[in-house]
Order: C-alpha cells, then structure tokens, then sequence
C-alpha cells in the first residue's frame, strides 16, 4: 500500500478501532448515508430560508429602512440562531450546512470523495430550495440577503471570504470532539463566529463563507454575475485552515472523525 493510502486510512482505521465491528455495518449502509443527506438538507434549507425571508420580511414589513450594518446585525443573529439550534439537534447526524467544512473534512480524510460530492449536491440543492421557498412566500426584498461584493473589488472580497472561511474552518476542526461537535459550548461558538463575522462583513460583500449559502439567493434572483467570488475564497481559506490544523493538532483522532460521519443507529436501542 503507497504511503498516501495509508494516509488516506488513519481516519476511518481510527475510528473503526474505537467503534469497533459497527463502523462497516453502519457507517456504509445507505440508511446511514441518507440519514446524513437528510440531516444536511434540513440544516441547510433552513439557513437560507431564514436568510432570503428574513431579508425580504425585513425589506417589505420591517417598518422602516434599515441602514446597511443594521440590515447585516439581524440577519447575522437569525443565521448564527438558527444554526446553533440546527447543530444542537442534527448535529449527531451530520451538521456540515456548508460545502467548505465538507470539504474540510474530505481533506483531512475523515470521509470520501464520493460522499462528498453527493453532500455537495445536496447542500446546493437545499441551499436554493430554501431561498425558493422564501422568495415565493415573501417576494425579492433585499435582494433575498444575496451575496455581492463591492464594485470594482472581486478580488479583495476572495481574499476576504477565503480570511473568513479559514476561521471558521479552523474553529470547527479545532473544537470537534465529537459526533455531535458537542462540546457543550461548540455550537454557541459556532453561532457567535457567524454572528460576528457577519455583522462586520455583511456591508462590504454579505459575508457568506459558505458558497451554497451565497448560491441559493443567486439562484432565486437569477444572477450568479459575481458567484465565482465565494466558492474561490472559500476554497482557499479551507486549504490553508486544514494544513494550520494538522500542525497545530496533528491528524484526526477517532472522535474528531466522527463529527464528519455522524452516529450510527443503534439496532439494539
């Protein structure tokens, strides 16, 4: 076996000798992997649910108008709120909500390229059902929270993303101990990032570090003009962050591989 395969194998060796003869059982079986599917369809729709209809809520019945830090305060509590409760209560499933933390954990080999891309798929699709959804009930008010970087500056809004994307990354493969990434405060600190990060780059290109975040809005306004942005910033902040997190912690332990996978049913329950 090539010294990358072996590499390739530290995760799941790991973390099939803590879970024992249950890890081929369950972690390949397709009720599983569409548990986990599920799992990121509802956590993802959600945010760009509560994104593109909050903006449009705000937009058409917010009683006044909002100034742009404003607009990017609410907007950043409603996201970082929903997505605290989203991992308190999937994230033993799987709690990605993101393409870039997937992948994260690809590059760190916590799970395969194939799965991944069915994540990528679903995460995309959701991502534009949600702002879909939002967009028939509530109409095209601010914009549905699009994603646009500031005229004449796409590649100081990539730097930015890719800034953004890094630190939260870094904060998730630093803090995931779990399947759950449940130490009892990781989903909070999930929350406060997105909340801080968001309210301070909301105003200058709405602060996605998430490109399916910033696709389902594009989608439901039908203009994908500056999309590219997103996903190339994102791609570099998940490179370095998972390069810095190796040498600050080494590979992934079983535990932390878990958090990519999710927990298995228990038959015997």
């Amino acid at each position: 076996m090539s010294a990358s395969l072996r590499k390739g194998e530290i995760g799941r060796r790991a973390l099939a000798a803590q879970v024992g003869e249950r890890f081929y059982a369950d972690w390949t079986s397709n009720d599983h992997r569409a548990r986990r599917l599920v799992s990121e369809a509802i956590g993802t729709s959600g945010l760009t649910f509560v994104l593109s209809g909050g903006a449009a809520i705000l937009a058409a019945h917010g009683g006044a108008v909002l100034a742009a830090y404003q607009f990017a305060f609410i907007l950043s509590a409603v996201s970082a709120l929903w997505l605290v409760a989203a991992v308190y209560f999937l994230g033993d499933i799987s709690a990605h909500f993101n393409p870039a933390m997937t992948l994260a954990f690809t590059l760190r080999r916590d799970m395969g390229w194939r799965m991944a891309l069915v994540y990528f798929a679903v995460q995309f699709a959701a991502a534009s059902a949600g702002s879909l959804a939002a967009a028939g009930l509530f109409g095209h008010g601010g914009n549905l929270a699009a994603t646009v970087p500031q005229p004449g500056q796409p590649w100081q809004a990539v730097a930015f993303e890719a800034i953004l994307t890094f630190g939260m990354v870094l904060l998730v493969l630093g803090m995931a101990n779990g399947p759950k990434l449940n130490g009892s405060f990781v989903p909070v600190a999930v929350g406060a990032y997105v909340m801080a990060m968001g309210t301070m780059g909301g105003p200058y290109d709405g602060a996605a570090f998430n490109p399916a975040r910033a696709f389902g809005p594009d989608l439901a306004r039908g203009d994908f003009s500056t999309y590219w942005v997103y996903p190339a910033g994102s791609v570099i902040g998940v490179v370095v962050a998972v390069l810095v997190a190796h040498f600050l912690r080494g590979p992934a332990k079983a535990r932390e591989a878990e958090a990519a996978m999710g927990t298995p049913l228990d038959e015997g329950a």
